[in-house]
């Protein structure tokens, strides 16, 4: 499991959404990019987290950042959550977890005395340089995309 570190250069990757076809880290190079790794589609935290996001999303995008939602969730079920809950923010499916594992949010969780792996939630903010820029772990969702976009603006 990689451990990475602000000024790290990110790991490119290449994923299918449920919106744009196949996205790739490198396809966005000069851009600002928002990754926001979380465990599940259609749960209370997540659902509150890709609204926050998807209700910034414009403010982001008249900053030039691409904010993208990854999880191991399939590319169908992104589409569901998307309808749903009306998301403009694009979903990548992790579904081989390579992309978590690569970003170090692939992790042994427990809960009620049984341990499991799952997504930590966790955001990277990469700078148009490629480097990660800012990282946040175990976030707690209330307010979070509103400190992304903070730390956006500065970049």
């Amino acid at each position: 499991m990689a451990t990475l570190s602000e000024g790290d250069q990110a790991p490119d990757f290449t994923l299918p959404t449920d919106t744009l076809g196949d996205i790739s880290l490198s396809g966005l190079s000069g851009k600002s990019v928002v990754l926001y790794f979380y465990p599940k589609d259609d749960t209370p935290g997540c659902t509150k987290e890709a609204v926050g996001f998807s209700e910034l999303l414009p403010r982001f995008s008249e900053r030039g950042v691409e904010v993208i939602g990854i999880s191991p969730d399939s590319v169908a079920r992104h589409s569901k959550f998307r309808a749903k809950h009306e998301l403009g923010v694009p979903l990548a499916s992790d579904e081989d977890k390579s992309v978590c594992q690569s970003y170090g949010v692939w992790v042994e969780k427990s809960m009620y005395g049984r341990t499991y792996f799952g997504v930590e939630r966790s955001t990277f903010l990469i700078a148009p340089d490629g480097t990660i820029a800012k990282i946040w772990r175990k976030v707690k969702v209330p307010g979070h995309a509103e400190a992304v976009l903070e730390a956006a603006e500065k970049l």
